[in-house]
């Protein structure tokens, strides 16, 4: 008997009209295997369906997606804001196939000087604003936020070392030597000398550096008069520093004080939008986003770029835009409620803000061409490489593997990622060796455990392999030792038809001399001067250094690891005051009761549960 076929298209629609009314809401419409294929909102639910039960008057995109479309879930809300905001998280959840997708919504960093400290530290900060300080951002960049600290090390002499580095010097470092911290750590400077120092940077941050320079030039001045030479030499310094960073900030916009400027340029069916943080008159850099279309045009691409980029972000005073979205009215409200405060949104049309959007357009223009390039020249590549290995099809997603340890210690694994858009960071993976295999630095023990974890958890998330998490190819680092040994993990979890080589150093171990190992077949090499081989070797360098940087990191908190880590209760700040007292955690295990008591932060209760750790009774 067979299965009676699944009803879609227009038809399955209308059969939803009868039970809608003209409230708000947010729509889903799934295929016949209840996949998601589209999100939408509405400010009239009954009316929106409608258009879609209509067989005629539609774009190809939408036309496609009627089809598909076997059945419909519905939510009502009070606002159309409402719906927006409820649309847009269910974007991010479910990642409909006929949705615009913002694919990279990586955090932005921030500058924080801490205010937890009587000589507050200057650094860089990522994620929520909950530590107690000034926060100054978003910064488009890492490189971005390390160029402007550069900048206010040089003018304002703020230390960057961490506290228990501050807590444990006894003579200044070499930043007080180049001129660049005023090491408050050895009292170089008091407390309110170094406040002053604090708030004039805050004030740089905020776009006042004219005031700062004429206080500055002011306290030179009264120097000199008062025969404090020194003094007044290091303020000319500071000037004269604070000079060059006004200099290099001569493109900063003059009238625009807090803004994103946001501009999208599409071409062959895809979009890049760049953004230009710009905060107290000051460009804080850009960064560009490549949104997937899904066959949309340019108001609904750049209206669901702003409602998922602010989904978790605070918007400015100001977004100026290089087009129209679809709901402009809508969208601000959805900011302003997002920001607490109004927030102004518009495509300007002459003086300086529309010179800013244009370089933002040019911008976009450019950077989707580079990549349109990129992508060309990648696909070759991967074109290459299915030939190479007797693919059926160049893979659309590999994964490489390797591992790294010293003699056995602190090992890890790691696992990087590449597709037709080059690698793939957000898939990156890190894996803790817990066997034995790392202890007994046995490589094919290793392997093994990380692949076994690796496909264990797939095979849970997705048993039926509908996402794009399943590879297409598998490249391990190492000869036909490692390729058996991950065959036999694949073959034992029953997944034994993605193809897999190891990629080996050749005769002396030099690049270009590798040897490629695949079950059953001899190794085989590539012409030393074939792309597809410096293609391999850039993947396997990658994990090379994925799988180091995770080694390192590792090995670095073990060095710094104690005793008092083990100790309930003894977070960061307890286990820095007690080593601060008494200068190592062999002298905290040494201490009394009562001496442990003299130790800021730690109560009598406490003190008596780091004793009792050092010196159990029984």
């Amino acid at each position: 008997m067979t299965e009676k076929a699944v009803q879609t298209g227009p038809q399955v629609i209308q059969g939803y009209l009868k039970t809608l009314d003209a409230s708000p809401g947010v729509y889903r419409m799934l295929d016949a295997q209840n996949q998601v294929l589209y999100v939408g909102k509405a400010r009239n639910l009954k009316m929106r369906v409608s258009n879609y039960a209509r067989a005629t008057g539609h774009s190809g995109r939408i036309a496609r997606m009627i089809r598909e479309t076997a059945s419909m879930m519905f939510l009502t809300t009070r606002t159309e804001t409402e719906a927006l905001l409820l649309e847009q998280n269910l974007i991010k959840q479910l990642k409909p196939r006929y949705n615009v997708l913002l694919r990279d919504d990586k955090s932005f960093p921030d500058i924080l000087i801490a205010k937890d400290h009587a000589f507050p530290m200057i650094r860089k900060h990522r994620g929520k604003r909950g530590k107690d300080g000034s926060y100054f951002g978003p910064f488009a960049s890492a490189g971005a936020v390390n160029r402007t600290l550069n900048q206010l090390q040089r003018v304002f002499l703020l230390r960057t070392c961490s506290d228990s580095v501050f807590e444990g010097r006894t003579r200044p470092c070499l930043l007080f030597q180049i001129k660049r911290c005023s090491a408050p750590c050895v009292g170089k400077v008091d407390a309110a000398e170094y406040g002053a120092l604090i708030a004039d940077a805050e004030l740089f941050l905020k776009g006042r550096s004219t005031r700062v320079q004429a206080d500055l030039a002011r306290d030179m001045a009264r120097a000199s008069e008062e025969m404090e030479f020194e003094r007044a030499a290091a303020l000319r310094d500071r000037i004269k520093a604070l000079t060059q960073v006004q200099q290099g900030q001569s493109i900063n916009p003059q009238g625009v004080a807090e803004a994103d400027v946001i501009a999208l340029h599409m071409e062959g069916g895809q979009a890049c939008v760049q953004v230009f943080f710009i905060r107290a008159n000051q460009s804080w850099g850009n960064r560009d986003f490549y949104p997937k279309t899904a066959g949309a045009d340019a108001p609904e691409v750049l209206e669901a770029f702003l409602t998922q980029f602010y989904d978790d972000k605070e918007p400015p005073r100001m977004v100026l835009l290089s087009h129209e979205v679809e709901n402009p009215d809508l969208v601000r409200a959805v900011l302003t409620e997002r920001a607490g405060r109004k927030v102004a949104v518009g495509v300007p049309q002459r003086g300086e803000k529309a010179v800013l959007v244009a370089n933002a357009v040019r911008n976009a223009r450019e950077s989707l061409a580079r990549r349109m390039s990129e992508s060309a020249t990648q696909t070759k590549l991967l074109e290459g490489v299915a030939e190479a290995f007797g693919l059926d099809a160049p893979p659309a997603r590999i994964e490489v593997y390797d591992n790294s340890h010293i003699q056995g210690t602190n090992a890890v694994g790691g696992m990087i990622v590449a597709g037709p858009e080059g690698f793939i960071k957000s898939q990156y993976r890190k894996f803790n060796i817990k066997s034995a295999a790392g202890a007994n630095s046995d490589d094919f023990g290793m392997m093994t455990e990380v692949l076994t974890r690796r496909f264990e958890r797939l095979l849970k998330e997705d048993p039926d392999r509908q996402s794009d998490a399943w590879p297409d190819l598998l490249l391990i680092d190492g000869g036909a030792g490692q390729v058996s040994a991950v065959r036999a993990v694949m073959a034992e979890l029953g997944v034994e038809d993605i193809p897999m080589v190891g990629v080996a150093k050749g005769i002396d171990r030099d690049a270009g001399k590798e040897e490629f190992h695949r079950t059953g077949q001899r190794p085989f090499a590539l012409q030393r001067n074939d792309p597809v081989l410096y293609f391999i070797q850039r993947l396997r360098d990658e994990a090379h250094r994925w799988a180091i940087g995770a080694h390192r990191t590792k090995r670095a908190k073990a060095v710094s690891a104690t005793p008092l880590d083990d100790i309930p209760g003894v977070g960061a700040a307890r286990k820095r005051a007690l080593l601060a007292h008494f200068g190592s955690a062999k002298a905290v295990a040494r201490a009394g009761i009562e001496d442990l008591r003299a130790v800021g932060g730690i109560s009598a209760q406490m003190a008596q549960n780091v004793h009792d750790f050092f010196h159990p009774q029984g």
